[in-house]
């Protein structure tokens, strides 16, 4: 690997001016290729319909082997190790606790809802060990990934979501009959659906602080400095654009069945017509518009805001490049009947890695001697291969 006076691009200027006079920019680089990843996917999509989707965690693994190993930090790739089987395992739990949640809800709405307080009370503590599991068996330069979140954290990470459910639960002690709930009790589930919504920005940013301050490499753990009201700011940002996409979709097919209302009888077939496609249009405005926005907005502001006295990470991702893409991406799958899914996969991985960098404040080769020195205290924590599980997050 060249050290940082042969490669100029890794050796910048401090452009802040504060702290160190110097530091290094390690490039984050996608190599992947639409026609590649094709055939991983479209192997994989055979063998899950041929064994009814049992073969899922192996196409998962080739999946991230073929990401991660096309995914260059300062010009190394990194790697997943996760093992198959083990993934099995915390695919069938999961399986298992929602079909029990499922069979339970068939039986009635108490034992159905007992069942889902139960699965939502285990949730953490699988969210904790995944975490563990994928971390554990990523690497770079050889050196292992690890994830340091407690079980009490994960706990208190999703403390936003128990509070609602802990209501209601209290609310359906008191009813007599749940098969006929009474009136106070449906408005007390519509209130706390709607403390839900509310506090839904809350929960986003507790499971990003939990993860994101619990990410380590060896010796060096990340820590997250993003407020609680810049998730609000973001949300109420992404609400605004979604509402401005739905009422200029609107407007547009609004005119439409004006001017068939000018057009007198000759012109009703158009009105109708006309607020059918401007229903489903500003639905699909909504889709297109509104999900480039909420993700390039969130991933700045969540890895901008993620770093330690060592590194930390830069995204900028733009919201135009997001649109673009994503427009080009949704009219070409339509167009092929889905045969472009790993194209856009690839280049939607492409466009969101490439806008993040990380920053070192020391040269990256002197990073990795000092955290292979304390590797041995520090990297692959074997919580997660000993519970091995994992569960899609």
């Amino acid at each position: 690997m060249n050290d940082s006076v042969s490669n100029p691009e890794r050796t910048l200027t401090n452009p802040s001016g504060a702290g160190d006079s110097q530091a290094y920019h390690l490039r984050i680089e996608f190599t992947g290729s639409g026609s590649e990843y094709f055939r991983i996917w479209i192997v994989n999509l055979l063998l899950l319909l041929v064994t009814l989707g049992i073969y899922f965690p192996w196409a998962k693994v080739r999946r991230l082997r073929y990401f991660y190993g096309n995914t260059l930090v300062d010009g190394e790739p990194l790697d997943f190790h996760g093992n198959p089987l083990k993934m099995l395992k915390g695919y069938l739990l999961v399986g298992l606790l929602f079909g029990l949640y499922s069979v339970a809800g068939n039986f009635s709405a108490m034992a159905g809802l007992i069942a889902f307080v139960i699965v939502t009370a285990i949730w953490p503590a699988l969210l904790k060990s995944s975490m563990q599991f994928r971390m554990a068996n990523t690497s770079w330069r050889g050196l292992r990934f690890s994830f340091r979140g407690s079980l009490g954290d994960a706990y208190r990470a999703v403390l936003p979501m128990f509070l609602p459910g802990l209501v209601i639960l209290a609310a359906v002690t008191r009813v007599a009959d749940p098969e006929k709930p009474p009136n106070w009790y449906l408005f007390t589930v519509l209130g706390v659906v709607l403390v839900g919504v509310a506090v839904a920005p809350w929960l986003m940013w507790n499971l990003k602080q939990y993860q994101h301050n619990h990410y380590a490499l060896a010796s060096l753990q990340t820590n997250f400095k993003a407020t609680l009201g810049s998730f609000y700011k973001v949300v109420f940002k992404t609400l605004g654009v979604m509402l401005l996409a739905a009422l200029l979709t609107a407007a547009v097919f609004a005119a439409i069945a004006f001017a068939g209302g000018v057009m007198g009888r000759a012109g009703k077939g158009m009105i109708v017509l006309a607020v059918s496609l401007g229903f489903l249009a500003s639905l699909i405005a909504m889709l297109v518009v509104v999900k480039p926005y909420a993700v390039s907005r969130m991933q700045n502001l969540v890895w901008t805001r993620t770093g330690n006295s060592s590194l930390r990470f830069l995204s900028n991702l733009r919201f135009r490049s997001m649109l673009w893409l994503s427009v080009q991406n949704w009219l070409l799958v339509i167009v092929t009947l889905g045969l472009y899914w790993p194209f856009a996969a690839v280049a939607l991985a492409r466009l969101r890695l490439e806008a993040v960098t990380v920053k070192s404040r020391v040269s990256p080769d002197t990073l990795v001697s000092q955290m292979r020195a304390a590797e041995g205290d520090a990297a692959g924590d074997a919580a997660g291969d000993v519970f091995g599980i994992d569960i899609g997050l």
